[in-house]
């Protein structure tokens, strides 16, 4: 199994994205953080490093995707109410990011998200397994 993950996203402005996701209750780790680069603590063993673009180019020969024109990748977080989710989302939208879909309830699991100020998107998510079982 996998000890950790680190999901590495390009940004445009790094201490501003440094302070949208301090809005939103993050922290960072220090220790991986300088003008380059900051770790952001997503969870136990759950982190994403935020890279200014010339840092994240230099670790692929692909072009850098612009998540404002597509979506590269969802990134999805379980936190434990639908309050909690609705919290988050506002936050986000308070700190300049946007929302990209109505909030879905699907009985079992509510989701909403925002995009940062980059467009990465975040699903912010609730679920109950128990309800889940009990549509199947």
């Amino acid at each position: 199994m996998v000890k950790q993950i680190f999901v590495n996203l390009p940004v445009e402005d790094l201490k501003k994205s440094m302070d949208f996701f301090k809005s939103l209750g993050f922290t960072f780790n220090e220790q991986f953080t300088d003008e380059k680069a900051a770790c952001l603590e997503i969870g136990d063993n759950i982190f994403a490093m935020l890279l200014t673009k010339p840092m994240f180019q230099g670790f692929t020969k692909k072009p850098v995707a612009d998540a404002k024109k597509s979506t590269e990748v969802l990134l999805a977080l379980e936190v434990e109410s639908i309050e909690k989710v609705n919290s988050i989302v506002k936050k986000a939208v308070e700190a300049g990011g946007n929302t990209y879909m109505e909030p879905q309830d699907h009985g079992w699991m509510y989701q909403h998200g925002f995009e940062d100020l980059d467009g990465h998107q975040w699903e912010v998510f609730f679920s109950d397994i128990s309800k889940f079982q009990q549509q199947s």
